[in-house]
C-alpha cells in the first residue's frame, strides 16, 4: 500500500464512525417521531454552509448532475431508511443497508468497468454477515414495505456511490463544492416531504440545538466532505468497505454510553465485519482522481427516541 494511502483511509473511515454515532444522538436528544424533520436540518444547512465556503455553483450538466446524485446520496436515500427503520424490527434494516459493498462490486463491474474479484465478493458476503450478527434479532413475519423501502435505500447509495465516482467532478472543483452541491439537493428534495408527512417544525430545547448543530456541522458537513474525497482518491468498492463501520460503532457507542450489552455473538460479528472491512482495502490502486472522480454511503439510520436495545442498531449510519 503507497505511502500515505493508509492516513486517506483511515481519514475517510472517520465519516462512517461518525454517521455510527447517529443512534445515540437521535435517542438521546433529538425529538421522536421526526426522521424527515432531522434528514431536513442535517443536510439542508451544511450544504448550504459548504456552498458558501466553496463559493462555486455548479455549470452545464453539472446542475442535472448534481441534482441526480443529491437525490441518491441524500434525498431519496435518508427517507427511504427512515421509513425502513420505522416499519422493520429492530437492526434488519442495518442488516439490510450492510449489503451495500456487494451492490457496489456489481455497479463498478457494469458501470466502471473494474471487474468484481473473488476477494471482494467474499469479503462482502463476510461484512454482511458480521453486521447481521451485530444487530440482527429475533422476529416475526418482517413488513414487506419496509424490506423494499431499505432494499431501495442501499441501492439509492449503492448507485450514487458508483456514479459519483464515474462522473467524477468538473475540473478546477474540489470534494467540498461538490459534498456542497449534493447536500444542498438533497436536503431541498427532503423539504417538501418532511413538511407534507410531519407538519411544522418541533419545539426545540437546547440538548435538540446541540445535538442538530452536531449532526449538521462535524456529522454531516465534515463527514460528507471526508468521505467525498476520499471517493476521488480511493476505489468506489474500497470506500464503500467502509461503510460496516458506522453499525458498529453505533453498537460500541451503545455498549460504552449507553450502557448497552455486547454478546458474545455479537463480538464475533464485530470481528467478521471488521476483518472484511481491512480486507476491502487490499484491492487494486484506483486511478489518481485529479479534477474528476468522487464518490458515497451510512448504513444505518435513526430509531424512536428512548429505544436502547442493543440490538436495535437501525439509526447509526443514517446520515450519512
Amino acid at each position: 500500500m503507497p505511502a500515505g494511502r493508509p492516513a486517506l483511509i483511515a481519514l475517510t473511515a472517520l465519516a462512517p464512525v461518525s454517521w455510527g454515532t447517529t443512534y445515540a444522538v437521535t435517542t438521546e436528544f433529538l425529538p421522536p417521531d421526526r426522521p424527515l424533520f432531522t434528514g431536513l436540518t442535517r443536510a439542508l444547512p451544511a450544504g448550504l454552509l459548504l456552498l458558501a465556503l466553496a463559493r462555486v455553483l455548479p455549470r452545464g450538466a453539472w446542475w442535472w448532475k448534481a441534482a441526480v446524485l443529491g437525490a441518491l446520496n441524500i434525498g431519496a436515500f435518508f427517507p427511504l431508511l427512515f421509513l425502513s427503520a420505522y416499519r422493520l424490527p429492530g437492526g434488519t434494516a442495518a442488516a439490510v443497508g450492510s449489503v451495500g459493498p456487494l451492490c457496489v462490486v456489481g455497479l463498478s463491474a457494469l458501470l466502471l468497468g473494474q471487474r468484481p474479484t473473488a476477494r471482494s465478493v467474499l469479503a462482502g458476503v463476510v461484512a454482511a454477515f458480521g453486521v447481521s450478527l451485530v444487530v440482527l434479532k429475533a422476529a416475526g413475519a418482517l413488513d414487506a414495505l419496509g424490506v423494499l423501502a431499505a432494499l431501495a435505500s442501499t441501492a439509492s447509495m449503492s448507485a450514487g456511490t458508483v456514479l459519483t465516482k464515474r462522473w467524477g467532478r468538473p475540473e478546477g472543483v474540489g470534494p467540498l463544492a461538490l459534498t456542497g452541491w449534493q447536500l444542498t439537493a438533497g436536503g431541498l428534495l427532503i423539504a417538501p416531504l418532511a413538511l407534507l408527512a410531519e407538519g411544522a417544525p418541533p419545539a426545540l430545547d437546547a440538548p435538540a440545538v446541540g445535538g442538530y448543530l452536531y449532526l449538521a456541522l462535524a456529522n454531516t458537513a465534515l463527514a460528507y466532505w471526508l468521505w467525498f474525497r476520499g471517493i476521488g482518491r480511493l476505489s468506489a468498492t474500497q470506500v464503500t468497505f467502509l461503510g460496516p463501520l458506522s453499525p458498529l460503532t453505533a453498537a460500541v457507542v451503545g455498549w460504552a454510553a449507553l450502557g448497552e450489552a455486547l454478546t458474545p455473538v455479537q463480538l464475533a460479528g464485530m470481528a467478521l465485519a471488521f476483518g472484511a472491512t481491512a480486507a476491502g482495502q487490499l484491492g487494486p490502486r484506483a486511478r489518481a482522481a485529479g479534477p474528476s472522480r468522487p464518490f458515497s454511503s451510512p448504513f444505518s439510520s435513526p430509531t424512536r427516541k428512548g429505544r436502547k436495545d442493543s440490538m436495535d442498531l437501525t439509526g447509526p449510519a443514517l446520515r450519512r
